[in-house]
């Protein structure tokens, strides 16, 4: 796990520095573990004999040693050298789904598990074997959170701690465990109170590597990992030496302050028109239709009020001519008042009197007396003017809106 390197720091003599190299193996055995172990042929949930329930129920004894974990919880807390010595209860009180040193100890099934988490009596046990370990190790559990803290007797085991690093490798499994049996979210606070011992107090400086080789690994979120890498590289020292973490990662991080934010991205003026070019079309159309809509109406109007001004015409042609028919009789009628009498004074006129009555007699029938002449006239008059309505609305469905024609069609049908 670690290779020297020679560093000649002058001619006279050479310094060694110890630079950390990862660990396959760890690597190899953490990744399985985090994604459920995904080479592990065997039927997760084949219903074996649930020896490791049985034993948190206190039905069966751990075995060789043949103790009940009633017994290894009441009796065996604060006995301090049993623990230390003694490497066959360990595999018992945090078990897993793979094998271990103590080959009287079954391997956790998928079925096993979920009967685990709905056992009661079994959670409360484990969480009391979990909190007697730590306070092996000199930390203690202060909520249930998962938080921990330094133990009263913090100084004597943390340097025992320091010591013994085979105990670095019963972490492991305890963290391991703990994800197991549904308690994922309690191993990120332990990790990261070891780290800060380790790397800010420099209380077990022995332990950091470790730590950053297994510990870290054994959580399965991501970004919790990342996290407690990210505190670990602020800390190390040398920080040269610092290895783990994605190396990607490391360099985007160094790089990116280097970089400047990228230019928006301009669109060519000429992608925008081609894309716009439809829309406009259709807009054109939407509006030639419209234009052609408001022509027609404007063509029905003018055509109305053509008909409106040529009935309005009509009207006032019959009515001239009626005044004028009017204006006729009364002169006729007062033409005759006046021969009469001419006729009475005058005798030698008899005969141009006459003449000149019966002048008036075929005014008055060419004008007056004869109302069917007349009407006939006016139905030539209205005929006329329908005809020049006509030829005024062929007019104005070929285009031709001038004031001109409008005028000259007015003029025609006055008399």
């Amino acid at each position: 796990m670690w290779q020297w390197h020679c560093d000649s720091s002058s001619g006279d003599g050479t310094e060694l520095t110890a630079k950390p190299k990862r660990s396959f193996y760890a690597a190899r055995d953490l990744y399985k573990y985090r994604h459920q172990y995904p080479q592990n042929f065997k039927d997760l949930r084949y219903q074996n004999d649930l020896c490791n329930l049985r034993f948190y129920k206190n039905k069966i004894p751990f075995k060789p040693d043949g103790v009940y974990i009633e017994e290894v919880l009441n009796k065996w807390k604060g006995d301090y050298e049993k623990l230390e010595h003694n490497h066959t209860y360990i595999q018992w009180l945090f078990p897993l789904r793979e094998q271990g040193l103590n080959f009287y100890a079954k391997e956790l099934t998928t079925y096993e598990i979920e009967e685990f988490k709905k056992t009661k009596e079994a959670i409360r046990r484990f969480l009391l074997a979990y909190k007697m370990m730590l306070e092996f190790f000199g930390i203690k559990l202060i909520d249930k959170t998962g938080n921990v803290a330094r133990a009263a007797n913090w100084q004597e085991r943390f340097q025992h701690l320091n010591e013994s690093q085979h105990n670095y490798l019963r972490i492991t499994r305890i963290l391991k465990s703990l994800g197991e049996l549904g308690y994922e979210s309690f191993k990120s606070p332990l990790v990261k109170f070891i780290l800060h011992e380790a790397l800010v107090e420099d209380t077990i400086p022995n332990i950091k590597q470790s730590a950053l080789e297994y510990f870290v690994y054994t959580i399965r979120d991501r970004r919790e990992r990342r996290k407690l890498l990210r505190f670990a590289q602020q800390h190390y020292t040398p920080s040269e030496h610092f290895i783990w973490g994605p190396p990607r990662k490391q360099k985007s991080e160094g790089s990116k302050a280097n970089k400047k934010p990228a230019s928006p991205v301009s669109i060519p003026s000429s992608h925008i028109s081609k894309h716009k070019k439809p829309k406009e079309s259709k807009n054109a159309s939407a509006s030639g239709s419209s234009a052609g809509k408001i022509t027609e109406e404007r063509k029905v109007e003018f055509t109305k009020n053509g008909e409106e001004n040529h009935q309005d015409e009509q009207e006032v042609n019959c009515d001239a001519v009626r005044q004028s028919n009017s204006e006729k009789n009364s002169d006729t009628d007062t033409g005759q008042l006046s021969k009469s009498e001419e006729i009475h004074d005058n005798s030698d006129r008899k005969e141009d009197d006459s003449h000149s009555k019966k002048d008036d007699e075929n005014l008055n029938n060419d004008c007056g007396n004869h109302p069917g002449v007349i009407e006939e006239d006016l139905c030539n008059t209205e005929n006329s003017s329908e005809d020049t309505s006509a030829d005024q609305q062929d007019n104005l469905d070929k285009g031709t809106f001038s004031g001109g024609t409008t005028t000259k069609a007015k003029d025609e049908l006055k008399p």
